[in-house]
């Protein structure tokens, strides 16, 4: 069974408690031995007291913890052995981060001086804090999206791109903010409308059928379908010039093809 070993002591952690990294890190050696857990590697912070957290991006600022995390990100380790749980954590929020990402990698703890403890325990206060964080993340992802649409919007009314994929006759260069006129495709967006114009009672299958004949491909390289020939029809106020989206119509800043 592999696992890691992690220690850590601060300044006054280290006077108060007596946990030395050196003594911690005998007693991991100690119990894997007699226990017959492979110890592949002891991960230690040293003089940090508790841990830097980044409440707003919701990380722990500690170089051998994250050191840590990293491995078990890419080796399958089974559990992480602590003198004690305070060597990780001292606090709910950092408890439940810590154990949040443990979870993903399929990993446990097991505290040498909690013999019974494991991060799969019910508590009623990983819960509540695990909660208000779950909270707290759907609030985030809905901010940016907030964040995103007001600006996508706000791009709108002025008539500039507000993303998404380029519609067919148009593209968007690399480094360029707005839509350029793909030349080949603007020609069969033209060739289209003049065939609407002069037979109005083709169906969209005749039409397709029409500008295939006549040479002009789809983004991909392939024969036209009635189907996209209805998107480019549909799209007719576009291709003159005028940008949608959403409810909101403005003169739009892309070049009109017809």
């Amino acid at each position: 069974m592999n696992v890691v070993g992690y220690i850590r002591v601060s300044t006054q952690g280290q006077a108060r408690d007596g946990y030395s990294l050196k003594y911690q890190e005998d007693e991991i050696k100690a119990y894997c031995k007699e226990q017959g857990l492979n110890l592949i590697h002891i991960f230690r912070d040293e003089g940090i007291s508790g841990a830097k957290l980044n409440e707003e991006a919701l990380e722990i600022d500690r170089v051998g913890l994250q050191e840590m995390l990293a491995h078990l990100s890419s080796v399958q380790t089974n559990y992480v052995i602590v003198l004690n749980t305070s060597r990780l954590w001292r606090s709910d929020i950092v408890k439940v981060l810590i154990q949040r990402e443990l979870k993903k990698y399929g990993c446990d703890i097991k505290s040498i001086e909690q013999p019974f403890y494991s991060i799969h325990k019910n508590d009623p206060n990983d819960f509540l804090v695990n909660g208000l964080m779950e909270l707290l993340d759907q609030y985030q992802r809905l901010e940016i999206a907030l964040k995103l649409t007001k600006g996508r919007n706000k791009k709108a009314k002025e008539g500039g791109y507000a993303g998404g994929r380029a519609t067919f006759g148009y593209q968007k260069q690399k480094g360029e903010k707005e839509l350029m006129i793909h030349n080949n495709q603007a020609k069969a967006v033209k060739r289209l409308f003049e065939l609407k114009q002069l037979h109005r009672k083709w169906s969209l299958s005749r039409l397709a059928e029409a500008l295939n004949n006549e040479g002009y491909r789809t983004t991909q390289g392939k024969l036209f379908t009635k189907v996209q020939v209805k998107r480019i029809l549909d799209r007719e106020s576009f291709y003159q010039g005028i940008y949608t989206y959403g409810q909101i119509q403005a003169n739009g800043k892309h070049e009109a093809i017809i």
